[in-house]
């Protein structure tokens, strides 16, 4: 294992914003260029993120958000950012910001993409997870076919959602994290080698949908990307803890 302190630092790139869009009444789409958008160049995950370094009377903290449409050649990108009035510090940020702001992006990472070979897709998340999953269906060949299911706060959240004719789109709006759970469980089990992206809350993607692809479907670890992005009643931070408390218990 690397220790930490000798593990390289991660690229860090300045971000301006040029544009801002109110998506849904609870996402904001912000639109940023970038002197140098090189530490993006060859990343071709759909899942690519970056941790955006916000300074705060306290310090800096950072928050992981998916970077969407790199283009290096007009060295513009964009974030979608989940905003719950003024909880947080980056929805607040985002909601607030106005062309010329600036933030610093460490990054890019990712790990996961479509595999084409795959004879089924299944896509769970909700709105943390929304812009990964809509990075991913884009990237599916026209001739996919699965499930993509996205649960959003309530009625008018949904948004448009590109996806090839054979995979379905579920919108749940209840606003209940244990409606992604049930309505991943009901849906069709198809035959074949199954893909899954599965990015949401933790409680209902870590506890609720894992244990049924992984133990009782017995989906082969490699071919789920799953992970919680947040939890629900603690901050950032608080997640961390929870994740990395969850990680000891099961190794």
């Amino acid at each position: 294992m690397t220790d930490s302190s000798t593990r390289p630092a991660k690229p860090q790139t300045q971000l301006v914003v040029t544009d801002t869009e109110r998506v849904t009444p609870g996402m904001v789409r912000l639109t940023f260029t970038s002197e140098n958008l090189g530490a993006f160049d060859g990343s071709v995950f759909t899942d690519r993120y970056v941790k955006l370094v916000f300074e705060t009377p306290d310090g800096p903290v950072l928050r992981t958000y998916t970077a969407l449409d790199p283009d290096l050649e007009r060295r513009t990108l964009t974030i979608d950012f989940v905003v719950h009035g003024t909880e947080g510090v980056a929805g607040p940020w985002a909601a607030a910001a106005q062309p010329g702001d600036t933030i610093v992006a460490r990054g890019p990472g990712g790990a996961y993409a479509p595999d084409p070979s795959a004879d089924w897709h299944l896509f769970a998340g909700d709105e943390a997870g929304l812009p990964a999953i809509r990075a991913a269906l884009a990237d599916l060949p026209a001739d996919a076919v699965g499930h993509a299911v996205v649960a959003v706060a309530g009625p008018g959240h949904e948004q448009p959602l590109a996806a090839p004719a054979g995979v379905e789109v579920t919108w749940l709006t209840s606003g209940d994290d244990a409606d992604l759970v049930s309505t991943v469980r009901a849906l069709p089990w198809r035959e074949g080698r199954l893909q899954a992206f599965v990015h949401g809350e933790a409680e209902a993607v870590m506890h609720g949908i894992r244990p049924y692809l992984l133990r009782e479907r017995g989906v082969p670890r490699e071919d789920v990307s799953i992970s919680g992005y947040w939890r629900r009643g603690r901050t950032e931070e608080g997640f961390r803890a929870w994740k990395r408390d969850l990680a000891a218990v099961e190794s």
